[in-house]
């Protein structure tokens, strides 16, 4: 079973004590394709480092994260395009807009997202989008953007089923993870209304850990959970989810 996590921070300083242990779990698990999105500049070499390490497992992003648009977000900016400019990567992400820890900042995350579609689309990348409080401010952009050349992922997706078809309406998979396993989640009351074929997987490692790990540090190898629900969601078997959504994981990333 080859399973493909869309959205694992590898590098994060929560893996520093046992990485190379917490990679060969996921690999052990049949994780055996990485998507590792960006924060900003001085994760960059982290990144770097990872893929020289797993080059047959860990696929790198380029971007921004939006909870990292501050006063000198051009520079980050700059530096995201120089990388694009000068490095293979598979996507533009995570890119978005975060109205959860500062609202004051909406304008230049607004502008730091344009931007980073317009990178994008240069690229002939897709985009995976970050939105937190924020789903009215990230479809406005969406729309003014919307067409053949924008596409990709909506990370962590916690929406409604409505706001689900309307961003699958601008070309975007689903990302689902461990949100999907909690009680109180909500997305597992209608994910069965959504075709298998919008769907890709993710933990956001080492957040949102799913059960039975809620509230402790998540890894890439805990996405079994995750496959566990959506084939008691989806009413299959655990291998046709890790095969639907490995293969839309592929029509997204090319690889």
């Amino acid at each position: 079973m080859i399973i493909t996590d869309t959205h694992t921070h590898l590098y994060s300083e929560a893996f520093d004590e046992d990485r190379k242990a917490m990679m060969e779990r996921a690999l052990d698990a049949g994780v055996s394709r990485l998507f590792v999105p960006a924060i900003d500049s001085t994760y960059t070499d982290s990144m770097l480092q990872l893929e020289k390490d797993y080059p047959k497992q860990v696929f790198l992003m380029m971007g921004l994260h939006p909870t990292h648009v501050k006063e000198n977000y051009k520079d980050e900016l700059a530096h995201v395009t120089e990388m694009l400019n000068t490095h293979k990567f598979y996507a533009v992400g995570e890119i978005g807009i975060d109205l959860y820890w500062d609202k004051s900042t909406l304008e230049i995350q607004q502008d730091a997202f344009r931007q980073q579609i317009q990178l994008a689309k240069q690229h002939n990348l897709p985009i995976v989008i970050h939105c937190r409080d924020a789903f009215d401010e990230v479809f406005q952009v969406l729309e003014e953007e919307k067409g053949d050349d924008l596409y990709g992922i909506f990370h962590c997706f916690t929406g409604s089923l409505e706001q689900a078809h309307q961003a699958i309406s601008y070309n975007m998979k689903l990302g689902i993870g461990g949100v999907a396993t909690f009680k109180n989640g909500k997305i597992d009351q209608f994910l069965n209304q959504i075709d298998l074929k919008h769907i890709v997987l993710e933990t956001d490692s080492p957040y949102l850990a799913p059960k039975p790990y809620r509230g402790k540090r998540n890894e890439s190898s805990y996405i079994i959970k995750v496959v566990e629900k959506l084939a008691e969601i989806y009413q299959v078997s655990e291998q046709q989810i890790a095969d639907s959504t490995t293969d839309n994981s592929k029509a997204v990333f090319g690889i």
